[in-house]
């Protein structure tokens, strides 16, 4: 017997029903056609809509009457911050009340893990390791879609070159040759072996665009730069992202040369969706297209939802401007329904793509959220990923590698215990702190026993209290080695999270003062979220390693690294100044037509009266226990014409006793050009793991490609003339030169 159902019921699954049939025979563009003509304009805005739910929730999905309204009535096409399968099918099932049944989709901030937390991301540029990068986001990504979630909000891959801006814990780092490879990395990882997977998510490449060069280092701030910078320094990282495939872009907060990125026609319809022909869709950052108010671009909301529209941003996060205008916008004639009918068809798409039609439940397996987020697996890559982003800055004499038998070890300072701190910014926070692994629980579990350890916080992160560094004292006094752990807690780095003073905070740094003058040996290890500044604790300390914030295994990851079970081979993927007066600081600036030779070189010269214009620690830099010889560099040819490629070998000899890997870096300069080029570019690197006394061959290609600039007319063009080739362990330590000729 037919069930008696009311007319309009009927015809809702009639409709459905007639889609799914229709979906099977059909390309997905033209099943998106089939859906936009059987949508109202109220529908096709509310597909242009997402709003945020509870990420807290542990409950049934209440409240928010309105909100869970609109999805009844389709008019709403993502949602963000909703977390596990649970929640997800409950939303997704009131999706499915509505007239056409279109699934909604579910994105979240996924910056460095799930349910696993990895090192922050400019931690994992410092490996130089673009397999560990690519498998970090790859686990990420299954953890995600097995719990209810379609699209993660990453990777950043802002060029940052200031390290008072906090949100420089996301991207990699200063470089956008690097960039560019880490971005590519990242999305390869995230969509996995294509989107329609359950093991994959849509990545969303933000900030578009230049908002690592936010004035004065603060978050949100204005941009302006030249065409020539926004194109060679900050736009290839987004390049790289779309040619790999990103499914979405996602706008920034910023202006950029007085217009509003969310409103940034140049932006978003010439360059991404024209010169690079781009076919997902945009999101604006939240709020953002409301946020052209307060700018002083837009009037009001009306206004707002107009310029961003027509400039080519496809969905709304939050601002709430396209679900109050947009419909207004089409029937008072400013704005064309092919402008909302373009924007639709991209959002469809990707949830074709997803395979969310065919099944709109097929994320929301409570059995596999519960194998994959349990993986043990997981948990060994987080724990190799945070030993290769460990940066060994200093090693004085040889200090570690510790020993096991080295008998009593002092830890002391305020992120000793810590285990919530180890996750930095960003992090999917989970109730369960013994997931993680903190710095004295590796140290123990490294030691086999806690009686070889002493405890003594010290002082707190940035307090001026001094009262417990006689405890501290008299704690490494009776020890024979002193681990002194410091650096920024955990939401000192990140957004809306700018910095004036990159000083180690309160009384760190006097604490190891202190500690340092019990004549102990000393190894300090440093926790951040970006570019610290400890100019007396480099000078004087034997032993600094770089941890920045590991994640869920920090802890033994350090221990790893402290005891020589890992051989450290990071390399700082951005430049640590010696004091704020030299922000913005980087490796690849441009000559003057004065430049200091060196720092004694002041006397008219491009140079600070009263600081070094060198950086404490360079682009590149990062030492290993073991030690690396370069030899035979021989070019197949010193000139090529234009089609042509010259092969590069050099020989790469371990000459230490450890087993280790080298990050081989080349770079060029381009001596004479239309345009002034930087004093050395980044164009390659190899990472060779070698055995004592071991030697490879490691070779590179040089083609007219590597040697291309923007010119003038931002035309990508290589010049003829002279180029100089150097190879080295870091951009202040090039050990190989040679050059060779681009003729016409």
């Amino acid at each position: 017997m037919i069930p008696k159902l009311p007319f309009l019921s009927l015809l809702g699954w009639w409709i459905a029903g007639s889609i799914a049939v229709q979906a099977q025979k059909r390309t997905i563009d033209q099943k998106v056609d089939s859906v936009l003509r059987l949508m109202t304009l109220d529908e096709k805005v509310g597909q242009m809509n997402q709003y945020s739910g509870n990420w807290a929730q542990t409950g049934p999905i209440t409240g928010d009457d309105d909100k869970l309204q609109e999805i009844k009535e389709g008019k709403l096409g993502s949602m963000l911050n909703i977390n596990g399968v649970r929640h997800t099918r409950e939303l997704q099932q009131l999706a499915m009340q509505s007239r056409l049944k279109i699934p909604l989709l579910f994105g979240q901030d996924v910056i460095h893990g799930y349910r696993t937390t990895f090192p922050i991301p400019l931690a994992e540029a410092a490996s130089w390791d673009l397999t560990a990068i690519e498998r970090s986001a790859r686990i990420a990504a299954t953890e995600a879609a097995a719990g209810g979630i379609h699209w993660v909000f990453a990777p950043m891959v802002d060029i940052a070159r200031d390290p008072r801006w906090g949100r420089i814990m996301e991207g990699a780092g200063e470089d956008p040759w690097l960039g560019a490879q880490v971005a590519a990395a990242r999305v390869k990882g995230f969509q996995g072996t294509g989107l329609g997977h359950t093991d994959a998510v849509m990545a969303c490449v933000k900030h578009f665009a230049a908002y690592g060069a936010a004035i004065g280092g603060r978050d949100y701030n204005s941009v302006d730069m030249s065409d020539r910078t926004l194109w060679e320094v900050y736009l290839p990282p987004f390049k790289a992202a779309a040619e790999a495939g990103a499914a979405t872009f996602m706008n920034s907060f910023n202006d950029l040369n007085g217009i509003p990125a969310s409103a940034n026609s140049y932006l978003q319809r010439d360059i991404l969706k024209g010169k690079w022909k781009f076919t997902g869709f945009i999101v604006s950052d939240w709020g953002s297209i409301g946020e052209m108010i307060p700018h002083g671009f837009v009037k009001d909301n009306y206004d707002a939802a107009r310029a961003a529209i027509m400039a080519g941003n496809d969905m709304d996060m939050e601002s709430r401007s396209y679900t109050k205008n947009l419909a207004r916008l089409v029937k008072d004639g400013k704005v064309p329904v092919e402008r909302v009918n373009e924007s639709v068809r991209r959002i469809l798409k990707k949830k074709f793509e997803m395979g969310l039609f065919d099944d709109p439940f097929r994320f929301c397996n409570e059995e596999r959220e519960r194998r994959v987020l349990n993986d043990p697996e997981h948990r060994k890559s987080a724990r190799d990923m945070a030993r290769k982003s460990i940066v060994l800055l200093k090693n004085q004499d040889q200090l570690l590698p510790l020993r096991t038998n080295v008998g009593k070890v002092a830890v002391i300072g305020p992120l000793a215990k810590a285990k919530m701190q180890m996750l930095g910014f960003w992090s999917t926070e989970w109730p369960d702190s013994d997931y993680i692994v903190s710095e004295w629980e590796g140290l123990r579990n490294k030691l086999g026993a806690e009686n070889k350890l002493i405890y003594a916080k010290g002082c707190g992160i940035d307090d001026s209290s001094r009262a417990n560094f006689g405890e501290a004292i008299s704690a490494a006094r009776q020890a024979d080695i002193v681990i002194v752990t410091v650096g920024e807690s955990r939401d000192m780095t990140g957004e809306a999270k700018s910095r004036s003073n990159l000083h180690l905070p309160g009384v760190q740094e006097d604490l190891i003062r202190a500690l340092y003058e019990t004549g102990k040996p000393i190894v300090v290890l440093i926790s951040a979220g970006r570019p610290l500044i400890f100019n007396w604790t480099a000078d004087h300390v034997p032993a600094i390693l770089y941890t920045w914030w590991l994640g869920d295994e920090a802890g033994n990851a350090i221990a790893d690294v402290l005891f020589g079970d890992y051989d450290p081979s990071a390399k700082l993927p951005v430049s640590f100044p010696r004091a704020e007066g030299q922000i913005p600081i980087y490796y690849d600036h441009f000559n003057t037509g004065r430049p200091a030779l060196n720092d004694s070189d002041r006397f008219y010269r491009s140079a600070y009266n009263d600081l070094s214009i060198y950086p404490r620690f360079a682009f590149g830099y990062g030492l290993s226990y073991t030690s690396f010889s370069y030899s035979d560099l021989r070019l197949s040819s010193k000139s090529l014409d234009a089609g042509q490629k010259i092969t590069v070998s050099f020989k790469l000899t371990n000459t230490g006793a450890y087993a280790g890997e080298e990050v081989a870096q080349w770079y060029l300069k381009d001596e004479v050009a239309s345009l002034v080029r930087p004093v050395k570019e980044l164009k390659g690197f190899s990472k060779v793991m070698l055995r004592p006394g071991e030697s490879a061959s490691v070779q590179f290609i040089i083609d007219q490609e590597k040697l291309s600039f923007y010119n003038r007319q931002l035309d990508w063009v290589a010049e003829p003339g002279t180029f100089e080739l150097m190879i080295g362990s870091a951009s202040d330590d090039i050990r190989l030169h040679s050059k060779f000729e681009l003729r016409k």
